[in-house]
């Protein structure tokens, strides 16, 4: 399932600018001919300044001319979903055409750099596309046989483990993907994936190919062996403890725990209850004691990003909605750096520097004072090239 597919005038050939003239765009950008200014706040650094766009690269040196977008903006670098997979649907990979639909959606939130946690689809197309956002992959999950959401993993046993996770940390950019935990229906109840040894190796393998490795942990016994083992980020992190909590923050070991998304877990329960109620009730539990777990992760200065978990059965575009829900755990420039510049740091990818590409999202309020305001951007600037204009 993906969320409404927003075109803001983009695919209808033509971009309104706040002056009531309109330019033409190619590959879903549009292309401007002369260099673009803006001027505002700019984050995380809060300086009032102007920035002006050349040749799809940010200058805060005038050049000769430029086309205004605006003045007293808030200007922040390209936001970050930080869990995402594209390319995937409720059965497992989608066609190319929902693939790009899911991009777009992303992108028009703001979110121009995705980390795709899983997805059996080959995206490596998107790499070529100037209007889409940049992704760097997991490759496919690596996921217990049978244990997991059918048609979205690379299902093996544990004696396979650290093959597959070589071959995944070969497919991706630089992460593995582990699933953690699931049900296990023999036990009735979460269960870890991996016995503790098998994936200390897997993780040291992964290490060996020069990726980094996260993993799905609901449950509290995965989390806690997979850290211990020397695992780089975990996903979710419902069952995290006190002790496991402290490793994590120690080591700077990455958590996202897509807090929107976790409303799902009162469904999952309640469509499990009959057949498995310890099960369902271990998911409540964990449900209901989530902002506790999470501050105390916050508190700990355990590194903390917003990721959406959008694909699969989850829609698009909700990085706005997970910024707001992070504001509420640690506030709104905590939120605001989980889904820009200090995901960007933690992945590698520029902020907003001299000569560094122009990925940008721009407001007409300040999201410090209130976070929801992330998700209505006034400009949203991809490689140079505006992508999303709200100002008509």
């Amino acid at each position: 399932m993906t969320g409404p597919f927003h075109t803001h005038d983009l695919l209808s050939g033509l971009v309104h600018t706040h002056d009531g003239s309109t330019h033409t765009h190619a590959a879903g950008g549009t292309v401007v001919d002369e260099p673009l200014h803006l001027h505002g706040t700019v984050l995380p650094q809060r300086e009032t300044r102007d920035l002006w766009v050349v040749e799809g690269h940010v200058t805060f040196v005038r050049p000769s001319s430029a086309r205004s977008l605006g003045r007293d903006l808030w200007i922040l670098p390209g936001l970050v979903d930080a869990h995402c997979h594209i390319g995937l649907g409720p059965h497992g990979a989608v066609d190319r055409a929902t693939a790009e639909a899911q991009a777009v959606t992303d992108r028009d939130t703001g979110a121009l750099l995705l980390r795709d946690a899983g997805s059996p689809a080959d995206t490596r197309w998107v790499d070529d596309r100037d209007d889409l956002p940049e992704i760097i992959r997991a490759g496919r999950h690596v996921a217990r046989t049978k244990r997991y959401l059918r048609n979205y993993a690379e299902e093996v046993e544990p004696s396979q483990l650290v093959a597959a996770v070589a071959v995944q940390a070969r497919r991706g950019d630089g992460w593995v993907k582990l699933v953690g935990d699931w049900i296990d229906r023999d036990a009735g109840d979460l269960a870890p994936s991996w016995p503790a040894d098998v994936a200390r190796e897997a993780i040291e393998r992964a290490h060996a190919e020069g990726a980094r490795v996260t993993a799905h942990c609901f449950g509290e016994q995965s989390v806690s062996e997979l850290v211990a083992a020397g695992i780089d980020g975990i996903e979710h992190g419902t069952g995290l403890d006190d002790a496991t909590i402290e490793v994590m923050a120690g080591r700077g070991v990455a958590l996202v725990p897509t807090l929107d998304n976790l409303d799902i877990f009162p469904g999952i329960a309640d469509q499990a209850a009959d057949r498995f109620p310890t099960y369902a009730a271990h998911m409540r539990d964990l449900y209901a004691r989530r902002h506790e777990t999470f501050r105390k992760a916050y508190e700990a200065g355990v590194p903390m990003y917003a990721g959406t978990d959008a694909g699969g059965v989850g829609a698009h575009g909700r990085i706005g909605r997970e910024v707001v829900a992070l504001a509420a755990l640690g506030g709104a420039d905590f939120a605001l750096g989980a889904a820009s510049w200090r995901a960007r740091d933690w992945l590698g990818r520029p902020c907003l520097s001299e000569g560094e590409r122009a990925d940008l999202v721009a407001y007409t309020s300040d999201p410090r004072t209130d976070p929801a305001v992330v998700m209505h951007p006034r400009y949203v600037v991809l490689r140079g090239r505006i992508v999303v204009d709200t100002s008509a």
